[in-house]
């Protein structure tokens, strides 16, 4: 496994910013499978959080997954949602279809019980002011894709209602550990940069402010019948954003070329189907209450002094107990 990167206010290292920003801006035609299946995991970690929020963030709906976000939705039916990130106004416009006719709603199923979605309330960009401070971000499958993830970070922090928490989910180092050996194995650069350790996430949240962060990790192990599967799955849960890969387009033999090398380098389960390894990192941390400052210096008058110390206590110190 290749040394996790440390991201700082520079950005991540190897991370092309430019390559990163279009695949966050891109609208896709549906949520990837993947981030899907990550969101629903996700959601179930709610059930260690008691605190409900009046209104919460949910970060890129589209690319995060929208059947995790209707989860987080009917989890929380009376909290107003804002929309956030590069797509947060195209998840706008998808979500406002016209209303179908009588006969369409007539014949739709009714709501199961706790089906209700949460209002939504607006809009918002990265850059955005944030509306109202909101009890929880909710954020699948976003920061690995971050350029600057520590500003990301930083920027949800101050999106935080005191008390409020961020939960998020990331790929971790681990991740195309397989795909990666057959690169190196070829001499090609690799197939995606390094991805962030857990332990660094939550070194970052404390630097960030944030408290009681919890970070663990899964290793789910995806199983295709061909490479020509596994490369379609990689066009749609993300691309290389590598500062090292091929800057020119790629030819038709370039192409054969990588599906027989994945065919031959990359492990087989007992069936014979494709082995690769995605490494999941999933983290939660509160916004706590900001500390009040204490001043290195305090100034006594000394009438107080001399009647605290006939009191046997000293200003700006905790009472002395028995035996100490």
């Amino acid at each position: 496994m290749a040394p996790s990167p440390r991201p700082n206010d520079d950005g991540v290292p190897d991370l092309d910013p430019v390559a990163a920003a279009r695949w966050r801006a891109r609208v896709p035609r549906g949520s990837p499978w993947l981030h899907e299946t990550i969101g629903a995991r996700m959601a179930e970690r709610l059930d260690w959080i008691k605190a409900r929020p009046d209104a919460w963030m949910s970060w890129s709906p589209l690319l995060a997954g929208e059947q995790a976000h209707r989860a987080v939705a009917q989890r929380y039916p009376q909290a107003r949602v804002w929309l956030a990130g590069e797509l947060a106004q195209a998840t706008l416009a998808r979500w406002r279809t016209p209303t179908p006719p009588w006969w369409r709603r007539w014949m739709a199923r009714p709501p199961a019980t706790g089906e209700a979605a949460s209002p939504v309330a607006g809009a918002v960009d990265a850059a955005d002011a944030v509306p109202e401070p909101v009890g929880l971000v909710w954020a699948n499958m976003a920061l690995h894709a971050a350029a600057q993830p520590r500003a990301l970070l930083r920027r949800w922090h101050e999106w935080l209602a005191v008390d409020g928490f961020v939960m998020f989910s990331c790929l971790g180092p681990d991740t195309a550990r397989e795909l990666r050996a057959v690169h190196a194995a070829h001499g090609w650069p690799p197939p995606a940069p390094a991805y962030v350790d857990m332990h660094d996430w939550g070194d970052q949240l404390v630097e960030l402010g944030f408290a009681e962060p919890v970070m663990d990790m899964e290793r789910l192990t995806l199983t295709y019948p061909s490479a020509e599967r596994l490369l379609a799955d990689l066009r749609e849960t993300g691309r290389n954003w590598h500062v090292g890969r091929f800057a020119a387009l790629r030819g038709r033999g370039w192409r054969e070329r990588w599906l027989c090398a994945v065919e031959q380098g990359l492990p087989r389960s007992p069936d014979g189907q494709l082995c690769l390894t995605v490494e999941v990192v999933y983290g939660h941390a509160f916004r706590p209450r900001p500390r009040v400052a204490v001043a290195g210096v305090t100034t006594v008058p000394l009438e107080r002094l001399r009647e605290s110390l006939r009191g046997g206590a000293v200003p700006g110190r905790p009472h002395a107990t028995d035996g100490i």
